[in-house]
Formats: C-alpha cells, sequence, structure tokens
C-alpha cells in the first residue's frame, strides 16, 4: 500500500465516523421542526387545545412497519420536545405546544422559513 491508498482510506474512515455523527442529529431536528408544524396545523397550542397523539398522526410505528420504512425521527424528536418541556402533556395523556417556551429556544432562532 502507498501513503496516498492509507491516506484515503483513512480520510473516508473519518468521514464516515462525522456522518454517524451529524446525520441522526440533522435529521432530529428536521423532524422537530416538522412536530412543530404539526402542532400548529392541528392548533395544538395551549391546554385547551391539547390533543393526543393519535389526533396529531404521531403515533409511534409498528415493528414491521419500521421494518420497511425505516427510523421515524419524529418520534425521537417529541421525546426531546418534552424534554426540554416545549411540548407538554396533560393529566388525561394530550400534548400541547407551548408557544413562548418554543420562542425561547434555540430551536425557533432563525429558523422562521419552517412555520
Amino acid at each position: 500500500m502507498t501513503v496516498n491508498s492509507i491516506l484515503i482510506i483513512v480520510l473516508v474512515f473519518i468521514l464516515l465516523i462525522l456522518a454517524r455523527l451529524f446525520i441522526p442529529r440533522w435529521r432530529i431536528k428536521r423532524a422537530a421542526h416538522q412536530v412543530i408544524r404539526i402542532f400548529r396545523a392541528y392548533n395544538a397550542i395551549g391546554v385547551k387545545n391539547a390533543k393526543t397523539v393519535d389526533e396529531l398522526g404521531l403515533k409511534p410505528r409498528a415493528m414491521l412497519e419500521m421494518m420497511f420504512r425505516g427510523r421515524d425521527y419524529k418520534q425521537y424528536a417529541l421525546s426531546a420536545l418534552m424534554k426540554a418541556e416545549i411540548i407538554k402533556r396533560t393529566e388525561d395523556e394530550k400534548l400541547y405546544l407551548l408557544e413562548d417556551k418554543l420562542a425561547a429556544s434555540s430551536l425557533e432562532k432563525g429558523a422562521s422559513y419552517y412555520r
């Protein structure tokens, strides 16, 4: 092996590691914007307008469906938004978006084109 071929192999390996780290993060962020858009489309903003996961169309995929369609990053994004308290759950398991928390988050800053 020459030095050039070893260098190419190392660079490809580094690129694969970087892709493994950053692509899922990018897809979750993109899915978070989709989830926010869904909440706004269904007017699930505030406790009075809270909706169930089924009403919002955010029900997790079945195992067989996941095998053929791949990961649904909306579930990961929904969990992340709930941890950040941007999306809250009512006592009767309904979900709603808190616009003021969203506006204060880094997710909304500079991302008005997702609306």
